[in-house]
């Protein structure tokens, strides 16, 4: 049976009445819902006015008319519904109306699907969809867009100044211009969030200029970080994500950037304020505020780095003032010193920590800061000579430092962490080897394990090549005690050599040790019978060492017989052969002694000052004064006593400080000689900048070389023919092979 062709008007008839009663259900009408059997008619009908022969094959009309009826009902309903509303009530309508529109959108699509299937399809035609919504975009939204965005960010303003708004209807009108997009967000960027940024950035610029005025540092910061809060929270509740960036970024351009300098340097509140008042929690706001923008906090770094060399400075001042003004000098003042750096370190590296949770440039700013007070003199004392002594204090006996084995280990920690600072370590490495010589062969160490342990952090720190040696000189100590043990069971097994007294000798490898005076002291007999049996045990065991005998290192116990009571004197070899000379003189002169002893006029002199005109007078001297001379003469004093029965003589000290420094000089020398070959001998060429510069780099993880010491060392090995001039060009220097 052949079917009845439906011409263009009554079909379009019939689906008139379909879309009127659809509207009439859209404006809430009375109008009972489409039934399936209403339904399928209207799709039917569409599907049978485009599959009929031609010329009855309507689809292109069809086509056209579904767009007509969209901008019908638009320009007979939905805009006049619109402009005579305003404000918060024409958004209503507006979402209202979006929403019918995609309804009236979807019914449609689904009557006229046909012409989507094959129609849209065959001629590559935009969809009935988007021809439905382009309608509402050309026809509603580009006329009301300007109204509804001033609206909204009116009613953002509200919120802002704390009114309560209708949040649900803002997400919905927003909505509408990314949704009006159709998967492009140019609507939502250009028609609103463009001009909503602009408004925030005016916004929060004339609070910011007000608040700056009135509120101290911490307040501001307050106020700005729950602004910011605010605003991440306007995102998440209706503006659109990728709005959240550029609104973050104006906010704090606003409160932070524009007025960073002002907010940082308030005079009783700013950066400087909360680091002096300890405001542990600003200081965290401050870095949570500031870290997220782009160099926001080198500002911040800058002044902590200021402040804490400010702090430091001032402990050195003092330190070097109290030092100047104590007759004494006993060094107690720079012990202090050393631990309230410490202390200030600590302090602020908990800062860095928790406040600025651990970021690179305040780990750069406390290092620079450190390296300007740690490297300043104190009464004449250099930072690294400070901190060795330090450390001896910690480690000998009887140091002032009274402390438990953790407490001993998290000190050295942090004396080790200081010396990073310094840039003269080697200074310090010499300083510190004196000491531990000291430490180790006078039996003045408390802990060996503490001893191995600042090794192991200074190794840590500085290289092997730092430690090398000190780790050789305790080393050595415990061969010589095993060497002491055989050396006793050798005189139990050597009846004959006897040297008729108590002996220990400590055997040390020369390279390890500082270096010492070795003089040809003149021993008295019965010392020199020990150098002899000693020398005897010490070439059974070697041939090829020799044996150099260090006097100045030795001490002695000799026993003094006084007329009250024998005391039993603790003494320096020197000390020790000086006494025994009274054994077979009652009386002996300067030049006696000194002629006796080999010794120089330098050592005597403190040698005699020790034994006649310090605190115990062993010996009394003619002319009774307080200070020796070449012409004075010596008698044991055997009516000296004392209520001890045993005593230590010391000597007077000598300034090591000196040697310690020529030692060092000396040793720079070498190291720049040696800085030098090295770069030359890979180099082979090298202009004079460049050579001074590498030459730097590599030396100054040890100590800062200066560059005219430099210069020297270029001209001395141009002299021994290790590198030549250029003849053209005398600032270039080539290697020698």
């Amino acid at each position: 049976m052949e079917r009845k062709t439906i011409d263009l008007d009554q079909g379009w008839d019939y689906m008139h009445k379909g879309i009127t009663k659809l509207k009439k259900i859209l404006e809430g009408l009375p109008e009972p819902q489409f039934s399936s059997e209403e339904y399928m008619m209207l799709y039917t009908t569409i599907y049978n006015m485009c599959t009929q022969k031609p010329p009855h094959d309507y689809s292109q009309q069809l086509y056209d008319k579904y767009k007509e009826a969209f901008e019908e009902y638009i320009n007979s309903t939905v805009l006049p519904s619109l402009t005579e509303k305003h404000d918060e009530f024409m958004l209503r309508e507006l979402v209202k109306r979006w929403g019918n529109h995609k309804v009236m959108v979807r019914w449609l699509s689904r009557f006229f699907h046909y012409l989507d299937r094959y129609f849209i399809a065959r001629r590559s035609l935009p969809a009935l969809n988007v021809v439905g919504l382009t309608c509402f975009r050309e026809l509603v939204y580009n006329v009301v867009n300007a109204n509804a965005r001033v609206a909204v960010i009116a009613l953002i303003e509200k919120e802002r100044e704390g009114e309560q708004i209708d949040r649900a209807l803002l997400k919905n009108v927003l909505d509408i211009f990314v949704e009006i997009g159709m998967g492009q967000m140019d609507c939502y960027e250009q028609d609103f969030e463009v001009h909503m940024l602009e408004d925030s950035a005016a916004y929060y610029s004339r609070k910011a200029a007000t608040w700056i005025l009135e509120d101290s540092c911490p307040d501001y910061m307050l106020k700005a970080e729950e602004c910011l809060k605010r605003e991440r929270e306007r995102v998440s509740h209706y503006l659109h994500s990728s709005s959240e960036q550029k609104l973050v970024e104006k906010v704090q351009n606003e409160l932070l950037v524009v007025y960073e300098t002002q907010l940082l340097e308030k005079e009783h509140s700013g950066c400087r304020a909360l680091l002096r008042d300890d405001m542990v929690e600003d200081l965290s706001r401050m870095y949570r505020l500031y870290h997220k923008i782009p160099r926001g906090l080198e500002p911040v770094a800058n002044i902590f780095k200021q402040h804490i060399t400010a702090e430091g400075t001032a402990l050195v001042q003092q330190a070097d003032e109290a030092t100047n003004q104590a007759a004494n000098g006993s060094g107690l003042q720079e012990q202090v010193l050393v631990r309230k750096i410490i202390e200030l370190h600590d302090k602020y590296m908990a800062y860095v920590n928790d406040c600025f949770t651990n970021h690179t440039l305040f780990h750069k700013a406390l290092k620079e800061a450190f390296e300007v007070f740690c490297n300043k003199t104190v009464a004449g004392s250099s930072s690294a000579e400070l901190l060795a002594t330090f450390c001896d204090n910690i480690l000998k006996k009887g140091g002032s430092e009274k402390l438990s084995d953790e407490a001993i280990e998290d000190m050295l920690e942090k004396v080790v962490k200081l010396l990073a600072y310094i840039s003269d370590k080697d200074l310090y490495a010499e300083f510190y080897r004196k000491k531990l010589a000291r430490r180790l062969l006078f039996d003045r160490s408390a802990n060996e394990d503490h001893e191995k342990s600042i090794l192991t952090k200074l190794k840590q720190q500085c290289g092997g090549q730092f430690t090398s040696k000190m780790e050789g000189m305790v080393t050595d100590l415990t061969l010589a005690r095993d060497n002491q043990t055989n050396f006793e069971e050798y005189l139990c097994s050597n009846p004959d050599a006897n040297p008729g007294m108590d002996l220990t000798v400590t055997v040390l490898t020369t390279g390890f040790w500082p270096s010492y005076k070795s003089f040809d002291l003149n021993l008295p007999a019965e010392m020199v019978k020990c150098v002899e049996v000693f020398k005897g045990f010490y070439e059974t065991k070697t041939k090829h060492r020799k044996l150099t005998w260090i006097y100045s290192l030795g001490t002695c116990n000799i026993n003094g017989k006084f007329e009250p009571k024998t005391i039993e004197l603790i003494v320096s070899t020197y000390q020790a052969a000086a006494l025994l000379l009274f054994n077979t003189a009652d009386k002996l002169s300067y030049q006696e002694i000194m002629t006796q002893l080999n010794l120089t006029h330098e050592d005597l002199v403190r040698l005699l000052h020790s034994l006649s005109c310090a605190k115990y007078k062993i010996l009394t001297k003619e002319p009774n004064t307080k200070t020796i001379s070449q012409n004075d003469s010596f008698e044991f004093n055997s009516k000296f006593t004392d209520r001890m029965r045993r005593i230590k003589i010391p000597l007077p000290p000598v300034d090591e400080r000196r040697k310690v420094i020529e030692d060092v000089d000396k040793d720079r020398r070498y190291a720049i000689d040696a800085a030098i070959v090295r770069i030359m001998k890979s180099r082979k060429v090298l202009g004079h900048q460049q050579l001074v510069l590498e030459c730097v780099e590599q030396l100054g993880r040890m100590f800062k070389p200066d560059i005219k010491a430099i210069k020297k060392r270029i001209e001395d090995l141009i002299t021994r023919d290790y590198l030549e001039r250029d003849k053209e060009n005398p600032n270039m220097f080539r290697y020698l092979a």
